[in-house]
């Protein structure tokens, strides 16, 4: 505790007394006030005011407590979710001076913090949750195992794509073909994932085939994912405008040939390698795609 650059890593193990509490919510170094904030024993004067810490990231900590008044949680919540810069630092970071970038990019790191957070107390007593305005809190709420019908049907409907995600994987027995195609089109990922609901939850084949051809292009890249799909549809995908979706299409093993080979030469070099990669490429071909890399 007594070394700088051991102290954060300290906080959390050390007995805290009032003195040391008050002293090191005073230290100047971020991280040390980040694990003071979520300290047990932190005395209730001590979080308050840390509640107000020009750092966002330790005014989270006192947000995510089970012992932080709602008025101060609210505070916390507004001040992290308003505090949004008004320039584009990421374009042009030269418009800002060392502290005010650190400040944005602090700020930033907050709100992604704030999203992704969920809290084990919350789902070992979800119920008082499900109606929070957080959506953090809901979302930790549907991570519980043990919730009633009805509060499960009100999460798996909620306006929250993350919250109605996480429920629906914490109630695998309730999700009917409709409830998994409502969640899969209107899944909203909050960074760039691969992994998507129907990964989870398979949608039978006559939903495959229905979504072949539907308006959104995000939906017909799950038509591949049935195997005896009907060659007129692999050819109308294979076809398709959105190269992610003739992209999908390339590896299936019912697709003709002819469509098959068309793909090689497809303006997306993805879609292309895909194809190449298809094992049902005609022996041919395959041999003038090696003669072409010199092989």
């Amino acid at each position: 505790m007594a070394d700088p650059v051991t102290r954060a890593g300290a906080v959390r193990h050390c007995r805290l007394d009032t003195a040391t509490a008050h002293q090191l919510a005073e230290d100047p170094n971020d991280e040390v006030r980040e694990e003071l904030a979520e300290h047990p024993d932190l005395p209730p004067a001590l979080r308050d005011k840390l509640a107000q810490d020009p750092n966002l990231r330790v005014a989270l900590r006192v947000f995510a407590r089970q012992d932080t008044p709602e008025p101060i949680r609210a505070a916390i919540h507004v001040q992290i979710v308003s505090d949004v810069p008004a320039l584009d630092w990421l374009a042009d970071p030269q418009e800002l001076d060392d502290d005010e970038l650190d400040r944005q990019i602090t700020g930033e790191i907050a709100r992604a913090e704030l999203r992704t957070l969920r809290l084990p107390w919350v789902t070992a007593d979800p119920e008082p949750y499900v109606d929070s305005p957080y959506v953090c809190f809901r979302a930790s709420a549907a991570m519980s195992d043990h919730l009633p019908p009805p509060l499960v049907a009100q999460l798996l409907d909620d306006e929250e794509s993350s919250v109605r995600t996480t429920m629906a994987l914490h109630a695998r027995d309730r999700i009917d073909p409709d409830t998994a195609e409502r969640i899969e089109r209107t899944y909203r990922p909050d960074k760039m994932i691969r992994w998507r609901p129907a990964d989870d939850f398979s949608l039978p084949a006559d939903v495959l085939r229905r979504l072949a051809t539907d308006p959104d292009p995000r939906m017909r890249q799950l038509a591949p994912r049935d195997p005896d799909l009907p060659v007129e549809l692999a050819r109308r995908l294979a076809a398709d405008p959105d190269h992610m979706v003739r992209r999908t299409i390339a590896p299936h093993p019912r697709l003709p040939a002819e469509d098959l080979t068309r793909l090689l030469s497809d303006p997306s070099e993805s879609v292309a390698a895909t194809a190449a990669a298809n094992p049902s490429l005609p022996t041919t071909v395959m041999h003038q795609l090696l003669a072409l890399a010199g092989l």
